[in-house]
This record gives C-alpha cells, structure tokens and sequence, in this order.
C-alpha cells in the first residue's frame, strides 16, 4: 500500500496534497472542528498566581542560569514529562547593565504569570540564589541547584525528583474567571511589508484602542525601528515629561549603538532583506508601519528598560528593545506579558517558550504560502472587504480563545525561541 496521500478529503477543505515530493498548501480557511460560540469575550479562564497576577499557560520552567547549566536542564524536561527547558547561550563572565539585564530576563522569565512553579540550575550556587531569591518574591515555588561540587548526575537526580512533584502539583491548579482588565498583551512586528502597515499593524491598533482603556496592560518597542517616525512616537507620549524621557532613550539608541558601529545605513539590517523584498525601501516607512500597532487613541504612559516589568498600573508602556523578533518577544514576556500579538506581512515564523505568539497577516500571499503559521487572516482589509474594526474585533476573539487555551500556530508547530539580550563582550 503507498505510504503517499492524495485527494484526502475533509470536512470543509482538502488536506495537503503530496504529489511525489511537493507539498501544496492546505485549500482550506477553516478549521475541521466547529468553533465555540457564545462566549464571553469580556473574561477568561486563567490561573491566578500567587502575586494576584493572571495567567494564560500553566507552565513548569527549568530555567538555565547559563549556557553550562543547559544540559542539565534539557536532562531533568527528558525525565520529566509536562516540564518545559529553555536553554540560552549566556550568563558566564558577564558584568555591569549586561549581567542586569541578564538577570532580569531570568528572573522575570520565572516570574511571568503563565508560569506556575521554577527549578532552576547554575553552575554555581551564588547567582543561581539570586534567580531563586527574585523569583521567589511573586510567591510561586521555585527551587535552585547548583552543579559545582556535586555533577551533573546528581543534580539532575535531586532537580527530577522536585521537577515531578511541581509537575503534579501544577496540573491541579483550577482554571478561574478573570476580567480581560487583568490581561496583559504584547506586540512585536516581523517580516514587515507594505502590507503590514496598511493592515496587520492597524489590526493590532484597534485591539489596544478598544482593550487599553478596559484596563488591560500593553506594550510596544522595537527602538531602532522608530527610526524616521520618532518625532511621532514622541508625540505619542502621555505627558512632555514622558515624551523627552522617550525621545533621550531613543537618541542614545541612535549615537550609542547604531552611529557607533555602523558600517552602512543601520548596518545592513534594517530595513532587513524581507523588508526590502516586500516593497519597503526605507526605515522611514517601515517606522511608520510600526507606529500602526499602537492605533488612533492610544498614549504610552511610561518607559521600561528591556525585561523590566510595568509600575505605574493598567496602559500602554514603552520597552527599549532590538527589533529581532526573539530578542524582543523574549524581553517582553519577562516584563510579564502574557500573550503577544505578532502582525508579518511576508510571513514570520516566531515563537516563545512560555507565552503564546499570535500571528496576524494582511498579506494574500503570505496566506498561501505560509497559511499554518497564521492565526488571524486580515487580507480582507486590502480587498476592501473587511474594515480594521472588524479586523480588530476578530484579533480580540482570537486572544480571548488563546486565553482560554487555544494553541497557537507558533505553539502546535513547536516554535519556542528564546533569546537573551547581550550588549558587550563578556569579561
């Protein structure tokens, strides 16, 4: 019998067809199963953590103080079923901001609310206490080992036997109702084109103009690519105050990084190649795009350094973040975002570890291509078929479901990168 499938019909489309060795995409927009109707779109069911806050995933982090520690950790997740490792590359000889915001990415990583309970494994126990000791201040458990003086078959042991009790603990906890006021949404835009601006980044907008003012937390960056649009980013500001503070951030951004170690216009990086191939000849209109996803009403009400999670109660923040997609959805989801929005217009294919990525096209093609990495199709806007309320409306049915516990595209086709932000040689 030919292990090749054609013509497999399903209900509502066709499966992929493989034809020798091509693959065609999937006919269908729908899914097989009927969606659920009738829900609110005012609440969710998440875990409420210790600490008040609200998650959306239920996670048990074995978190890697550094890159020695990663095996160990992928160790204890392979003995371990329902544990989740995130290995990196860094946390060695490290120093000044750097070893801060490496900190900070660990511990706000373990903190995020859609993590329910932490081991954590480092070289040696001094920085290994101080990831323990910062996490363990939301109240969740969290527990540390350190491999120096003991191996790394006896730490993996005694970090298994805890990992499985924090396993069976954690898949207890009840699901309870939350107000959309307690979500806390990100977004970060990738593979830009000249579809993104007209359409996936408004998309995001109208979501932050409709939620923000409920009360929901959100947050936006990508510093190098405000480039060109930062005289109306700084007008997006709350206050003057918060405006110059902006401004300043953005400015050393430009001397300290880019102008100093250039060797052409942004370093050949931005606008990327993808940009370029989908239409965007300069930074200037790729700014402007970004600028979309904050919407028509929305002010950002503080400024936040990379990791750093908000202060200052429900709205719209800043985070000084690179515009690489992992770097920055990494960044965010340790300043304690718990679902990410990603509007792509030439298709992009990001995922994070502990927070779900939404993805969001405007792009026809892109929908063709690369259908499975999509969850909201918004290509009705270019066709004048769908206005950006309705494009809006249905971002905001999305997250409400991937609140509840929908996967993602990102999470069913196991997209998980994490990468920490470095700013210099290490010592």
């Amino acid at each position: 019998m030919s292990s090749i499938v054609a013509n497999f019909d399903l209900v509502k489309g066709k499966l992929a067809r493989v034809k020798g060795r091509k693959i065609e995409a999937p006919e269908f927009k729908t899914p097989f199963v009927k969606r659920p109707t009738g829900r609110s779109l005012d609440s969710f069911m998440g875990w409420r953590r210790e600490n008040d806050r609200v998650g959306v995933r239920n996670h048990v982090l074995l978190l890697p103080l550094d890159d020695l520690s990663n095996a160990a950790c992928e160790a204890v997740a392979n003995n371990i079923k329902g544990t989740l490792a995130i290995p990196h590359a860094y946390g060695r000889l490290q120093f000044g901001e750097d070893l801060e915001i490496h900190f900070r990415t660990l511990i706000g990583t373990g903190s995020n609310p859609n993590v329910a309970a932490v081991v954590v494994i480092g070289i040696e126990d001094g920085w290994t206490k101080r990831v323990v000791d910062g996490i363990a201040k939301t109240g969740k458990p969290v527990v540390g080992f350190g491999i120096e003086g003991h191996g790394d078959i006896a730490t993996i042991a005694k970090a298994s036997y805890v990992a499985k009790e924090f396993v069976q603990w954690a898949t207890e906890l009840p699901r309870v109702k939350c107000g959309i006021e307690e979500l806390w949404v990100s977004t970060k835009c990738g593979e830009s084109d000249t579809t993104t601006g007209l359409s996936s980044c408004p998309t995001v907008g109208n979501m932050y103009d409709k939620w923000i003012p409920r009360g929901v937390y959100g947050v936006f960056g990508e510093t190098s690519e405000i480039t060109g649009a930062e005289h109306l980013c700084k007008a997006r500001a709350a206050t003057p105050e918060v405006g110059e503070r902006w401004y300043k951030m953005w400015k050393a951004y430009q001397d300290d990084v880019i102008e100093a170690h250039k060797t052409d216009d942004l370093s050949d990086s931005q606008p990327t190649k993808g940009n370029i191939a989908g239409g965007l000849t300069t930074i200037e209109e790729k700014a402007l795009g970004n600028l979309e996803k904050i919407g028509r009403e929305c002010k950002f009400i503080d400024i936040l350094e990379p990791a750093e999670a908000p202060q200052k109660g429900p709205g719209l923040y800043y985070m000084d973040t690179s515009s690489a997609a992992a770097e920055c959805v990494t960044l965010m989801a340790a300043g304690g975002y718990v679902v990410h929005t990603f509007p792509t217009g030439q298709g992009n294919v990001i995922g994070n570890p502990i927070v779900p990525v939404i993805k969001i096209t405007g792009n026809p093609k892109t929908m063709r291509t690369m259908p499975e990495h999509i969850d909201v199709d918004v290509s009705g806007i270019l066709r004048r078929d769908l206005t950006i309320p309705q494009a809006g409306d249905a971002l905001i049915e999305n997250i409400v479901r991937t609140a509840n516990g929908r996967l993602t595209a990102a999470e069913a086709l196991g997209h998980r990168e994490f990468s920490m932000t470095k700013l210099y040689r290490s010592a």
